[in-house]
């Protein structure tokens, strides 16, 4: 592929509203985002999304920093690489980091889609022209998680997911439940329970959910097969598939009906295919998580969720619900609850290279030598 240089901008950006869930409240959002550039001059986007702090995964967003910097990055001197996945294959030297990994891995399928003139979709084997877009409803008083869900009904989102803990959960379900009957509705509890709380999680049965997400610990497969044996509501799992491996086992256990496939949270695209080709299988449904992205992890996503088994909206929603001004040209819009897939090469997009600038922080070029 003739890498000539890798650009890291450390970014922040001011979120339209403060967005809360178990583990804290964000109102900034820092991020990494790489560009890689050929010979040619023509870049590839990737974006890095580990948070500030270590409260989903380990990565900060300084520790993928030192990964990139200090070992990923140093990986393409001297050497050439024909396509992405060979880059993969040469990451594995080096465990975990699995978001730091996965932002160069997607700044290369960007330039590899352009270089081939072919859109992201169409190389990872999707075959829809457009996607459900879900949303997510950070945790606030019942009022102001009504309202919201009312403008997002209005949008069309096509699901709609609301943060619990312990202290707000079968209560505030129960309101939702009340002005909301048929609503497509799933909790995200982002492992704030143990199996100590299984009673009150085997009451949420009575509020029809799409599932739970994550109820129990971010490492554990089987607390969640004997609390899945005991509840009728489908258990998705999230931090706990971090590889295609965790997600065999824990179909083969029981632990999960649902599973939720982040490329950050994985690894990348290739071992979040990998796990959606065993999904497939299994015949186990999947959906695309977000992490609060700017559009070019959105435009990662769009691409990922277009692949036949992701068969339930993700959290995949437009630009303007998070960012004043997005760093895409044009930005991602859910028209009618659905987003339509690019078929231009690579992402489909054009970063905004004056917003990328204003959101910088910090940016540093490493040059390739080959």
């Amino acid at each position: 592929m003739n890498i000539k240089s890798v650009t890291i901008y450390h970014i922040e950006l001011n979120l339209i509203s403060p967005f809360a869930a178990s583990y804290g409240e964000m109102s900034t959002r820092e991020a990494l985002i790489l560009e890689v550039m050929d010979e040619s001059g023509q870049s590839g986007f990737g974006e890095c999304v580990a948070f500030s702090l270590p409260w989903y995964t380990e990565e900060t967003v300084k520790t993928a920093y030192h990964m990139l910097e200090d070992f990923l990055i140093p990986l393409l001197n001297k050497k050439t690489y024909s396509h992405p996945a060979e880059f993969v294959a040469e990451m594995k030297m080096f465990k975990r980091n699995n978001m730091a990994k996965a932002s160069l891995e997607a700044a290369l399928w960007d330039l590899y889609g352009k270089q081939q003139g072919k859109s992201l979709s169409e190389l990872w084997g999707g075959t829809r022209k457009e996607i459900e877009a879900g949303v997510v409803v950070g945790l606030g008083t019942i009022e102001e998680m009504t309202s919201n869900i009312e403008q997002h009904l209005e949008e069309g989102y096509k699901r709609f997911k609301v943060k619990i803990k312990p202290g707000s959960d079968f209560v505030l379900l129960k309101q939702l439940r009340e002005k909301f009957p048929s609503l497509p509705l799933m909790a995200d509890a982002n492992s704030a329970y143990t199996l100590k709380d299984i009673e009150m999680l085997k009451a949420l049965d009575e509020f029809n959910l799409m599932m739970i997400e994550q109820p129990l610990a971010s490492d554990d497969l089987i607390d969640h097969a004997e609390l899945q044996r005991q509840m009728t509501t489908p258990i998705c799992l999230d931090e706990s598939i971090i590889s295609s491996e965790d997600a065999r086992k824990a179909i083969q256990l029981g632990s999960t009906k649902v599973i939720n496939i982040k490329m950050g949270r994985v690894g990348g695209a290739l071992e979040a295919i990998n796990i959606h080709d065993i999904c497939k299988i299994a015949d186990v449904p999947v959906w695309c998580g977000g992490m609060l992205e700017t559009g070019i992890s959105r435009a990662h996503n769009i691409a990922l969720a277009s692949l036949p088994q992701f068969i339930i909206p993700g959290d995949i929603s437009s630009s303007s619900r998070y960012w004043k001004k997005d760093i895409i040209q044009p930005e991602v819009k859910v028209i009618n609850g659905k987003i339509k897939v690019p078929t231009t090469p690579g992402l489909g997009i054009e970063v905004d290279q004056e917003q990328l600038q204003h959101y910088s922080i910090t940016k540093k070029a490493y040059q390739i030598t080959t």
